[in-house]
């Protein structure tokens, strides 16, 4: 049996508060081989190392998101810095820019996300890029401050091939997950389609985005095999070889 890599979940979200022990506690039995957890503000990038750290098939990406970098200080970046060095820190993530809400002011988003970007180069751990509704931003960006520096991966990737063929010439992955079995990611499936094999990962973003026939409900690392089963299809592979393939790429992304 092939075992699924989620390669970006957020099981500290208080969605799971109810059944989180449970849940996770079932994952191995149900074909999930591993789980990064993904800290997005700073009070999670603590809860995403204790995750990591009390369960072995866990791993955890620190980093602040565009929409919480308003309060941020130094002394964040040194806690960072200093936590990444965890053995079971794998990336610093989910850092970038997000102008759906314009939560906080676009100059302060790119300036945490630069600084974090020097922390990744500081500790050559890869990262876990969040770019919403600010294609260009983030492309000039990752082109000033981290292009040929540690890799990542362009999480939820949601722009057209163009942006791919991009990131895809400068070495990144791309995060696929429950869009791509939407009846309306005509993009994405373009870009999935576009996209060499050995460069997607699959990813949950749960409790987010949860795939087609469960949309709307809580999403989990349980669900990513329909997004498999869908990329199975746009490449013409068998399921299995899908998530195979992606659960090795995962392993090169995080360098495990």
């Amino acid at each position: 049996m092939e075992y699924i890599f989620d390669t970006h979940a957020h099981y500290d979200d208080e969605a799971f508060d109810e059944d989180r022990e449970s849940l996770i506690g079932s994952l191995r039995e149900k074909g999930i081989g591993n789980v990064c957890n993904i800290g997005a503000s700073m009070e999670s990038c603590r809860t995403t190392l204790a995750l990591a750290e009390k369960y072995p098939f866990f791993y955890g990406a620190l980093g602040v998101h565009p929409n919480e970098t308003k309060d941020l200080t130094e002394e964040d970046m040194d806690w960072l810095r200093k936590a990444s060095g965890s053995e079971k820190i794998v990336a610093i993530g989910e850092i970038g820019l997000d102008y759906y809400w314009d939560e906080p002011d676009r100059e302060t988003q790119k300036k945490w996300f630069v600084r974090q970007l020097s922390i990744a180069k500081d500790t050559g751990l890869p990262v876990v890029i969040h770019s919403r509704d600010a294609a260009k931003d983030t492309m000039d960006i990752i082109k000033a401050e981290h292009k040929g520096t540690t890799g990542g991966v362009i999480h939820c990737f949601s722009y057209g091939a163009d942006q791919a063929r991009e990131y895809l010439d400068m070495g990144y992955f791309l995060g696929i997950g429950g869009v791509l079995t939407f009846k309306n990611a005509k993009k994405l499936k373009e870009v999935a389609e576009y996209a060499p094999m050995d460069r997607l990962v699959l990813e949950t973003d749960c409790p987010y985005l949860t795939p087609v026939p469960y949309r709307g409900k809580r999403n989990s690392s349980l669900y990513l095999s329909y997004v498999a089963e869908a990329l199975a299809e746009i490449k013409g592979m068998e399921k299995d070889e899908v998530i195979r393939v992606t659960a090795e790429n995962a392993r090169r992304l995080y360098r495990l």
